[in-house]
């Protein structure tokens, strides 16, 4: 489970990378039902940041797999070959997502947004290691 102390500092370690990196982002952090724990956009951010976010964290949970390597698998004649459009687009294969695991059991997801994909996934796996410590 994770806990909203656990999901504050997941949002601080994604914002001080952002900031490493000299961009802007927004940090989801969602429990293992795809549920919103928390969402923090830093100023000027940009404005699509958050859905993007939400969508990544949402996409690593329920998938169970970072959305950079979900790529793979939503290629032509691939398992989840058209993926990004089913449920009204809430699934993407953007980097930037990764699913959160305790213990070897999947807890919930981390999605950054507002970055280069890069930078993104950068931020997401700050994020991640500082829910899981």
């Amino acid at each position: 489970m994770i806990k909203l102390e656990m999901a504050k500092r997941g949002v601080a370690a994604a914002e001080k990378k952002a900031e490493e990196l000299g961009i802007k982002i927004t940090t989801c952090v969602v429990d293992e039902k795809g549920l919103i724990v928390i969402m923090a956009r830093m100023d000027d951010a940009l404005p699509i940041s958050p859905r993007f976010a939400e969508s990544k964290a949402y996409t690593a949970c329920v998938l169970r797999m970072p959305t950079k390597s979900l790529l793979d698998y939503a290629a032509p004649d691939e398992p989840y070959y058209g993926v990004t459009s089913l449920f009204a687009g809430e699934f993407t294969t953007i980097p930037g997502g990764l699913p959160v695991q305790i213990e070897e059991r999947f807890v919930g997801g981390v999605g950054v947004g507002g970055g280069a994909p890069d930078q993104d996934e950068q931020c997401a796996k700050a994020a991640l290691q500082a829910i899981t410590i």
